[in-house]
């Protein structure tokens, strides 16, 4: 092989390595920061890390809000037919936010499997559920989840 040949080789090696390091960090960065959505049944099947952020969604459990008198906190259900999650809040709920109601909760499991939610979403009209609660309603076979009541498109909504 020649010199120059082989500095050829070695440069195209170095170039190589690099875009491979860069895409190994940037694989490594997007995996971090990813927040899946699970549902009830989904969160009882898989084993999360505690402290790892993901979103829920579901519809809250009937009689199962429970908000305390002297602060922000409050504590309630989400089920999706066949599984339920307790989720903890301490901040200001949504306007729309009630018992039967459609939600994504964005947050974490605790120690004692909780859900320590960050935020709360609830949905924005009648019509509306975000599609992800809306797949995983179906997927567990709610009577929610028909055609009439599921996920209807921002852009397709008309007031």
């Amino acid at each position: 092989m020649t010199p120059t040949r082989k500095k050829r080789l070695t440069v195209v090696l170095l170039i190589l390595l690099g875009v491979s390091v860069a895409a190994a960090i940037a694989m490594t960065a997007l995996q971090e920061n990813l927040l899946y959505f699970l549902s009830p049944s989904e969160v009882a099947e898989q084993q999360m890390p505690t402290g790892r952020q993901f979103r829920l969604g579901g519809l809250v459990k009937e009689g199962s809000v429970n908000r305390a008198t002297d602060s922000l906190k409050i504590r309630f259900r989400v089920t999706d037919g066949l599984k339920e999650v307790e989720i903890h809040y301490d901040d200001i709920l949504p306007d729309l936010f009630r018992e039967g109601q459609g939600i994504i909760a964005i947050g974490s499991l605790d120690n004692n499997r909780v859900f320590q939610a960050d935020e709360v979403l609830a949905k924005h009209d009648e019509e509306y559920m975000a599609p992800e609660v809306a797949d995983a309603l179906q997927k567990a076979g709610h009577p929610r989840a028909s055609k009439d009541s599921t996920s209807v498109a921002p852009s397709e909504y008309k007031p």
